[in-house]
């Protein structure tokens, strides 16, 4: 069968079906499916029910694996496949605390952050339990060109966890803390394929500005934030069991969402991409 694309918002994410991920597939196919990555950012496959090799499998369709960074959530017989469990999760006032809320980019704080993240869905609750999406480089494109001239010269310093972080990240000890590197990141990045420029946004773990002071430079931060997460860019999937999704981390935010019975279990494989240093958007 052929493959099938169907479009899912007006500039990006697209639902592929008629493959099946778990068969061998043959290089022009592998070929088709990153040059689809590369396009529309989020590429969204229903009914596949992968299991930890054959997401393995499926992940190295779009390139190298990459090591999950918090190693207390992998699988120990599949130490490049991490898990989000509800079961890991706090409940604070009836709500759980979950792991990526706030929209972000993976690893921003990583020389080479990973190129994509994919999910793999196990067990979803009745209702809620959605990651959206924005396209950041459509957002970048509607700035006006003053705007876009300004940004585009300017990097920010990228950490752990940002002393203005809107949300709390996992608790590390000052051992793991210091393995964990620290990066001057570009605010507007040239997609390595397609040669776009996008908003390189991360406010958990964005310090400032280089060369502004504290609050003019969070303030621009949270400027451009507000207006890349408005919802004339956002897609936000309902997962399905058997969903496999994968998304490239330099053309689109992610967040998760808590807004599901803490009583019911969520549970999803995650792997990541090996990426390369990101480059400046410069004329």
């Amino acid at each position: 069968m052929a493959i099938q694309i169907s479009p899912i918002t007006p500039t990006f994410g697209v639902k592929i079906t008629g493959i099946d991920l778990k068969n061998d597939l043959d290089e022009s196919t592998h070929k088709q499916l990153k040059a689809l990555l590369s396009q529309y950012a989020v590429l969204v496959f229903p009914n596949q029910f992968l299991g930890p090799a054959e997401l393995i499998q499926a992940g190295e369709i779009f390139g190298p694996l990459m090591p999950q960074q918090l190693q207390k959530y992998i699988l120990p017989d599949f130490p490049l496949v991490g898990y989000n469990s509800t079961k890991d999760l706090p409940v604070k006032n009836g709500k759980l605390q979950v792991r990526g809320e706030n929209y972000h980019t993976d690893h921003s704080n990583s020389v080479c952050p990973p190129k994509a993240t994919a999910l793999s869905a196990v067990k979803i609750p009745s209702s809620g339990g959605d990651t959206q999406f924005v396209d950041v480089r459509q957002s970048f494109d509607d700035l006006s060109p003053k705007l876009q001239e300004k940004i585009i010269y300017l990097r920010s310093l990228h950490v752990h966890e940002s002393t203005r972080s809107p949300r709390t990240f996992t608790k590390l000890s000052e051992e793991d803390l210091a393995k964990i590197p620290n990066v001057t990141q570009p605010l507007v990045i040239r997609h390595p394929d397609s040669g776009r420029p996008a908003l390189y946004l991360n406010t958990g773990r964005m310090e400032g500005i280089e060369g502004m002071n504290a609050d003019e430079g969070f303030n621009l931060i949270n400027s451009l934030y507000e207006h890349a997460i408005r919802n004339k860019y956002e897609y936000r999937h309902r997962w399905a069991e058997g969903d496999f999704v994968i998304w490239d981390n330099r053309s689109v935010m992610h967040q998760a969402n808590a807004d599901y019975n803490p009583e019911e279990f969520r549970y999803l494989y995650r792997i990541m991409l090996e990426g390369d240093a990101l480059s400046a958007f410069l004329p």
